[in-house]
């Protein structure tokens, strides 16, 4: 059995909100009493919220533990709470190890001291000695790729420069435990896919790590269970397929007659659903069958011999897969556009389909449907995430003794 090494029971936070705190000082109560005289013998009776309610739960040593949720729902204030940043207003937790916290890309970072002064000072704030920030500093600058303004002042950066630098700090602590907050979203699309490369190495490395990201593809990538925060409470923990899953329909369960395309020209396109088993209107697509997609398209003007294009994209803009139509002519009115694809074998995940039309090089008519299609089938290719690509193609191998007789000449 795996040994606990961070244990949560209870943990509540609550916070009151709109109220100001007094200096108790006669300059500051005479000020309020020009600028409000009425205010200054009223109690201001606080508005108490919490955000977090009774959260408990248990992470293994070497494990890899998501969060997800929406925002607001409490999963920064718990990396707070176990980080010791901030206290909890009730329950306990107890954590057994070196802890490391990546809670803000840029902790400690002055505009006026160069990035070798920075990476010094950001490695001490975030706990690293100045011997082990000396033997990392090489890997350091190489990871953020800046060896030519390393000795700059940061204030000359770009935003992509600082964050680079930023995270290639925090990502060589060596801590037991690491709580992550969302960092994984900086710099560039090819920047990004260095740090999940980079996180993956941690995580393999066996250290125990509680990752926050809305991305849920990292979520998948790189941890092994996650738990599903709601209005400051557990809704949901176990294994990542299903609880993603279970949260990606929540996120798609909205009434899909209230999304509309950009309105004007000769035509436009409404609204996009998906039609489950049952003729429902819906926006998850969560088993290996027939995909039959609709888009609902208002046409204001007559028009004749267009193309009507659908495209599939992933979450990093790379198209997919499309297809198109010729000699679409329709009159003033309402159409739908119905797409029946036998198979649609993808991964889970989030992906946006768009819908045109187009007469030779004038769109006149161009649809990002929203809210994006979500993909909820259960992952059938290589365990590693960061292997499986983006099909979700089942297989199978057998492996038999073969005798070098036997082997083909």
């Amino acid at each position: 059995m795996t040994t606990a090494v961070i244990e949560a029971h209870g943990i509540s936070k609550r916070y009151e909100r709109g109220a100001r705190s007094s200096s108790g000082l006669l300059r500051d109560t005479l000020a309020r009493a020009v600028r409000a005289p009425w205010t200054v013998f009223q109690r201001q009776k606080p508005d108490t919220f919490w955000a977090l309610n009774g959260v408990s739960l248990q992470v293994g040593e070497g494990e890899v533990l998501g969060l997800i949720g929406r925002n607001g729902s409490g999963k920064t204030t718990l990396l707070k709470v176990l980080s010791r940043i901030t206290r909890p207003t009730s329950g306990w937790a107890e954590i057994h190890g070196r802890v490391g916290s990546l809670l803000e890309v840029g902790t400690g970072f002055h505009p006026e001291l160069t990035g070798r002064e920075n990476a010094y000072l950001s490695g001490a704030i975030l706990g690293m000695s100045r011997q082990e920030i000396t033997r990392k500093f090489d890997e350091i600058v190489a990871f953020a790729e800046l060896d030519k303004f390393i000795d700059t002042p940061v204030k000359h950066y770009s935003s992509g420069m600082f964050v680079r630098l930023a995270f290639a700090v925090a990502a060589h602590l060596e801590p037991e435990i690491l709580l992550v907050d969302e960092v994984l979203a900086v710099g560039d699309i090819k920047f990004q896919r260095k740090c999940l490369g980079k996180m993956g190495d941690v995580a393999r490395a066996g250290r125990t790590i509680i990752l926050v990201s809305h991305q849920l593809n990292q979520i998948r990538r790189l941890c092994q269970r996650v738990v599903w925060l709601d209005g400051g409470a557990v809704r949901e923990t176990g294994s990542t397929a299903e609880v993603i899953g279970a949260y990606e329909r929540e996120m798609s369960s909205s009434d899909v007659l209230i999304e509309k395309g950009p309105l004007g020209g000769k035509a436009h396109f409404l609204k996009w659903w998906i039609l489950d088993a049952e003729g429902r209107p819906k926006h998850v697509f969560s088993d290996d069958g027939e995909l039959r997609l609709q888009f609902l398209l208002q046409v204001n003007q007559p028009v004749d011999g267009l193309y009507h294009d659908i495209e599939l994209y992933d979450q990093n803009r790379q198209l997919l897969w499309g297809n198109a139509i010729g000699n679409v002519t329709l009159g003033p009115g309402v159409y739908l556009c119905n797409h029946t694809l036998p198979h649609l074998p993808l991964r889970p995940g989030s992906y946006t389909w768009r819908a045109t039309l187009w007469d030779g090089g004038e769109n006149v008519a161009d649809y990002d449907c929203v809210p994006e299609m979500q993909v909820a089938t259960v992952p059938v290719g290589h365990p590693l995430d960061e292997k499986a690509g983006i099909l979700n193609i089942p297989s199978e191998c057998v492996i038999v003794p073969q005798s070098a007789a036997d082997l083909p000449k």
